[in-house]
């Protein structure tokens, strides 16, 4: 850790460059822990201009996705345009070395590091920069870095999320990577997956450039907070695995593959336009009574508890009292758009009474989270749309709640889940720390030794996980045996596809380490498409479900 900031260069063929990465240069140039202090840019000539039926040869295996790509551009118009053209010297005025691309006798581009290395560039972040050369490489302390759209197990040259959307893939998958000493040698810096767009290519593309942008930002902020050593420890996670390139090289999609994936997506909106006549999608409750205190672990045979048709219940969290069972919820009325916590309560042979709404706010509340301490009980309820996270204490149970203290202010922060452990308070919760950056993605961990009183302490290791389809809270930790597990959600498929039991292995205030051993999916009816929240209290087991349901 160190107050001196982050020297910074950019190697680009062009000061002509797309808005998103325009935007991410303004970020870094604002931000407190990096200055750019060079440019280095390829002194190309423009390449020589082809008649029009010259391009219409070169381009004759992707002419349908060309003519495709302009015709959709009438229906959908990116607002604002990840690719509209800015000039970066308007932003940055920077010194600047010119390489010229001649090759040598030895087919390299000759480059003068001596005075590129005279400028002690600590990270070069490639703004379009073709054939990293080996000299470039090693003049800097820690490489190039450089974002991989697509798959790593297949070469992608062409627009990035194309072909996952026409071959109707779930999510894109994008890497920042850093490249050090040779171009065929790569760490894994970051990762992400976003859900694929599922009509316009241009839209889809979009999106995912500015979702990106806020990577290389991000990772320089944790690179000058924590210093290179605990820097590149919490990156041996995330590149245990080898990656290896099994699938051919991608450039624009042929026009066969173009045809059948927009044959095929159309298609899909067609079917989707038809099934929304008659049916909507719900999330409802489904519970199961043992005859002892167990998890139950057999959906197919829950019983379910439908909501309405103008709203849905979601988030089950359950107390037991007085020798009933108190179903914690977040209802939100389809009419009002704006989520309230609400109870229902149920005895032990499932005779249950409607809901009835105990807290409601001005703005978003769900995921109610209940915990004791100290003979209190608590509620810390999702406020993410407030920017903060709120603990709620039991006044009047269980009907009447009130703030009893903010714990973390100005913060995005979804699901929060607190499990105690060695004398501390483990806050588990998702938190968006970048615009673009989905709530799905980044797990995080604060500790405090009290719950109304404590300073909540972010884990060094923070984010703990970053991975769409195991990091967000899916309700309580709990314990079986002398094991700890932590439900997720897997968000893969789309946003509360399904859950993953996690097993605790490592938690303090050092190190952070959990297995998936169990996966839970909404395949035990022909109507279910997601189910994201598990809790048991007692004989109770208690989940919810999103239900296709006839109007």
């Amino acid at each position: 850790m160190t107050n001196q900031k982050l020297r910074i260069g950019l190697l680009t063929e062009s000061y002509h460059i797309p808005f998103w990465a325009y935007r991410m240069v303004e970020i870094i140039e604002a931000s407190s822990h990096s200055e750019i202090v060079l440019i280095v840019k390829k002194d190309c000539t423009p390449p020589k201009k082809n008649n029009f039926i010259s391009k219409l040869w070169l381009k004759k295996s992707e002419l349908f996705f060309s003519l495709y790509t302009k015709f959709e551009k009438r229906f959908y118009s990116p607002n604002p345009d990840a690719l509209a053209i800015k000039n970066l010297k308007e932003c940055i005025n920077s010194p600047e070395i010119l390489i010229a691309p001649e090759a040598n006798a030895n087919n390299k581009i000759k480059i003068d590091t001596e005075t590129i290395t005279a400028f002690h560039i600590d990270v070069f972040i490639d703004l379009g920069y073709s054939n990293l050369n080996i000299d470039l490489l090693k003049a800097s302390k820690y490489g190039i870095w450089s974002y991989q759209f697509g798959n790593p197990k297949a070469k992608r040259f062409g627009p990035p999320g194309v072909l996952e959307m026409l071959k109707k893939e779930k999510e894109v998958h994008v890497s920042l990577l850093q490249f050090k000493d040779h171009p065929s040698n790569c760490l894994k810096l970051y990762e992400a997956f976003y859900e694929t767009d599922n009509l316009y290519i241009s839209r889809n593309n979009n999106e995912l450039y500015w979702k990106s942008l806020f990577m290389v930002p991000k990772k320089l902020e944790e690179l000058h907070r924590l210093g290179e050593s605990q820097f590149y420890r919490k990156l041996r996670r995330l590149n245990l695995k080898p990656v290896f390139c099994e699938n051919r090289i991608y450039k624009a999609p042929t026009n066969w593959e173009t045809f059948k994936g927009i044959t095929k997506t159309y298609w899909s909106a067609f079917n989707a336009v038809i099934k929304r006549r008659f049916y909507f999608e719900q999330w409802i409750l489904l519970y199961k009574i043992e005859t002892n205190d167990t998890l139950s672990k057999s959906f197919e045979s829950f019983i379910r508890l439908l909501p309405p048709k103008d709203r849905f219940w979601a988030d089950p969290f359950i107390i037991y009292r007085n020798e009933h069972y108190y179903i914690f919820i977040e209802e939100l009325l389809y009419s009002e758009d704006k989520g309230k916590i609400s109870v229902i309560e149920m005895d032990q042979k499932g005779n249950y009474s409607q809901p009835k709404v105990v807290l409601e706010k001005p703005y978003h509340l769900s995921y109610p989270f209940l915990i004791e301490d100290q003979d209190e009980l608590y509620m810390l309820p999702e406020t993410n749309e407030n920017n903060t996270i709120e603990l709620y204490k039991c006044i009047e149970f269980p009907n009447k709640w009130e703030l009893e203290k903010v714990l973390i202010n100005n913060i995005k922060a979804v699901d929060s889940t607190i499990y105690r452990k060695d004398g501390k308070f483990w806050m588990f919760t998702n938190v968006e720390e970048y615009l673009g950056l989905a709530s799905t993605h980044e797990l995080h961990i604060f500790y405090s030794d009290s719950l109304l009183d404590g300073n909540w302490i972010p884990h060094p290791e923070n984010p703990v996980e970053y991975n769409h389809n195991n990091a967000r809270p899916a309700g309580n930790i709990f314990s079986l045996g002398d094991k700890v597990f932590r439900p997720a959600q897997d968000c893969s498929v789309h946003y509360g596809y399904g859950m993953n039991i996690n097993e605790i292995k490592t938690l303090n205030e050092d190190a952070y380490e959990e297995e998936i051993i169990e996966s839970i999916h909404p395949n035990w009816n022909s109507d279910m498409i997601s189910t994201h929240t598990i809790n048991h209290c007692g004989n109770l087991t208690c989940i919810d479900a999103k239900i296709s349901r006839r109007k």
